[in-house]
């Protein structure tokens, strides 16, 4: 079957407030302040916790280490967790073209490197959960995107056909997520990196949601 993939964070989503939050209540606990700027430090959130803490310790402690980013991680999963959906919100149209998708005989799923149980509460309190047929996390296999492995198992828990898939991402990730598997991309340019991403030579871009049944038209067969 013909089978989409959604990425979640950038994407679905637009999750960079509460993950600058998260990462600022880190800082923040050790007497920093407000390290990272919800606006100007959006594209940094998409990269995932690590990469905020790395940006924000470089700001503040030029001489830091990994083992201060590993001290800090648990605590920013476990404010993110606490205030999850405080600010987040769905793109304009992502999930009425995913009902169209599905109405149309595609199959959808997510795979997104947030950890599996923070995924599925954020689209659970969304309330778009039920809206795809599988997901997969970051620590749902011993690996994580840019190996393809997460995106093949996502197909194959939908119940779709990795031949016949296609990944819908924001990210240099997604794009080697795809290219590793071998299969199109599609990266979306409503993300806080706009049109740049289009440097990645994805197969496609998405200006707007209303946008994707013609570009998956091209794309799978």
């Amino acid at each position: 079957m013909r089978t989409v993939i959604f990425d979640l964070d950038g994407t679905l989503a637009d999750t960079s407030k509460d993950l600058i939050a998260a990462a600022n209540a880190c800082f923040n606990g050790l007497g920093l302040g407000d390290v990272l700027d919800p606006v100007a430090d959006a594209a940094t959130a998409f990269h995932g916790g690590r990469a905020m803490l790395t940006l924000g310790f470089g700001r503040v402690k030029p001489d830091f280490t990994e083992a201060d980013v590993a001290a800090q991680y648990p605590i920013l999963l476990q404010a993110y967790g606490d205030n999850i959906d405080r600010y987040t919100v769905l793109y304009d149209g992502a999930i009425e073209a995913v009902e169209r998708l599905k109405a149309q005989g595609y199959v959808v799923g997510v795979c997104t490197n947030k950890p599996e149980g923070l995924a599925q509460t954020l689209l659970t309190r969304l309330g778009v959960r039920d809206h795809f047929a599988a997901l997969v996390g970051a620590d749902t296999l011993p690996v994580r995107k840019p190996d393809p492995a997460p995106f093949v198992e996502t197909v194959k828990r939908a119940g779709g056909d990795v031949s016949r898939s296609v990944l819908i991402g924001d990210t240099v990730t997604d794009r080697e997520t795809a290219r590793a598997a071998k299969v199109p991309s599609v990266l979306v340019t409503f993300g806080p990196t706009g049109h740049a991403v289009a440097d990645l030579q994805p197969e496609a871009l998405l200006d707007h949601y209303n946008d994707l049944e013609g570009i998956l038209k091209k794309l799978i067969r």
